[in-house]
């Protein structure tokens, strides 16, 4: 795809498939890099603690930015594809390669986005990578999907100017509301990963229509894909992990299951029914103002770093926080949160318990707070005005799975 963007950059569209090569026999797994981890390319050693968990502050408010039409005018309009365009947005990082022969790149691990994305030659106005841009025209394998196909049709591409033929390319737009937008062919090509045993995994032919998530034709054959986020700030050479086929299995007598709810107008998304949120013994109903039946009212997204609650839910859970925990609330600079305290060995971490519809999710204390520096810890949950997401901190150290065939999400320690 000669992509060209006018006021953004150029990117490159994988995009619908025939995943029947894929050399993959039974399952495999593939690691995940933190953004903030040495191993990945926006790592900055000279960020203290509270400086990356205000950018985390920063990227959770961008995702439900683009989570919520209402929630920014910084967001794609409607009938556009759903997928912001940044360099920085999501946590987790997968290494794949594209093209034959295969070039390497790093991508945004989302279970919230629609589309996969690269920079490709030419680039005009590109943001700056440190890794080289793909370039389209040296990989036998890339295609670009002719104007008159039925692909062209489905993913409502555009076709060129009258007079260039029905075998043109077909093309797509995306605009944002800041005015930025970018312009390209829709393409198809091999898209390669390497499992932690070394093993490459080819997908021949990769698209990804706007009904489909980025991780679902990886899951063509049975639908199930897992993964083990790593908590924030760990240290050592722990690195998070996504599983596919037999590797996604969560299996065991501590696995609970929630339906995943389908949201017709998002269909990008993964929607749960959270019911309420217990602190000790107190249990507070979950009331959301954007599910009328109150199904489906929150968004379990693995690029979201803080758990994000309607706001009216979010201030009983922090009243009832506040009461149990009793310590020293501090005000940490550069940090929006308003429950932050000052860090003691004494501070009492009460027991929260996430109640989804047939799930109960008891949190480990690295899933409620994060420290911050020596002196402060601060709540990883905050309040929004429009919708819920339920954010990878309060997923770390858990084993979570997806079951796109029964339409569940399950969930073991």
């Amino acid at each position: 795809m000669a992509a060209l963007a006018t006021t953004a950059f150029a990117l490159f569209l994988l995009c619908v498939s025939d995943f029947s090569s894929v050399s993959a026999k039974g399952g495999f797994t593939i690691d995940l890099i933190h953004r903030d981890s040495p191993h990945s390319p926006f790592y900055n050693p000279s960020e203290t603690p509270s400086q990356r968990l205000k950018n985390a502050f920063c990227r959770s408010i961008s995702r439900l930015n683009h989570f919520s039409p209402t929630a920014s005018s910084s967001v794609a309009q409607p009938n556009q594809a759903e997928s912001t365009i940044t360099n920085n947005n999501g946590d987790y990082l997968m290494e794949l390669s594209v093209g034959t022969p295969p070039f390497p790149i790093k991508a945004i691990a989302d279970t919230g986005s629609d589309l996969i994305w690269t920079q490709c030659e030419p680039c005009v106005d590109c943001y700056t990578q440190t890794d080289p841009i793909f370039d389209p025209s040296k990989s036998s394998t890339y295609r670009t999907i002719p104007c008159s196909s039925d692909q062209c049709t489905e993913l409502k591409g555009r076709c060129p100017a009258e007079g260039s033929g029905s075998g043109s390319a077909c093309q797509y737009k995306v605009s944002y509301g800041d005015q930025s937008h970018t312009i390209g062919d829709i393409a198809v090509d091999t898209l390669t990963l390497t499992s932690t045993t070394g093993n490459n995994v080819s997908f021949p032919k990769t698209m990804a229509t706007p009904a489909m998530t980025m991780l679902e034709p990886l899951t063509k054959k049975d639908g199930k894909f897992s993964y083990c986020l790593v908590p924030f700030g760990s240290e050592g050479n722990q690195t998070s992990k996504l599983n596919f086929g037999d590797d996604a299995g969560v299996l065991g007598s501590g696995v609970v299951s929630t339906p995943i709810v389908q949201d017709q107008t998002r269909k990008t998304f993964f929607f749960l029914t959270l019911e309420a949120i217990s602190v000790n013994n107190t249990k507070i109903p979950f009331s959301s103002s954007s599910s009328a039946s109150g199904e489906g009212n929150i968004i379990i997204d693995s690029g979201t770093t803080l758990t994000i609650l309607e706001q009216f839910s979010y201030l009983e859970l922090e009243k009832a926080v506040d009461k149990v925990v009793g310590g020293e609330r501090v005000r940490v600079p550069q940090i929006p949160i308003s429950l932050c305290y000052k860090a003691s060995k004494d501070l009492k971490v009460p027991n929260i318990t996430v109640h989804f519809s047939g799930a109960d999710v008891k949190l480990e204390p690295n899933n409620i707070f994060i420290r911050v520096s020596d002196e402060a810890v601060c709540f990883a949950f905050v309040p929004s005005q429009s919708i819920s997401i339920y954010g990878n901190l309060a997923q770390a150290g858990f084993l979570v799975g997806y079951d796109l065939k029964k339409k569940t999400v399950l969930q073991a320690n």
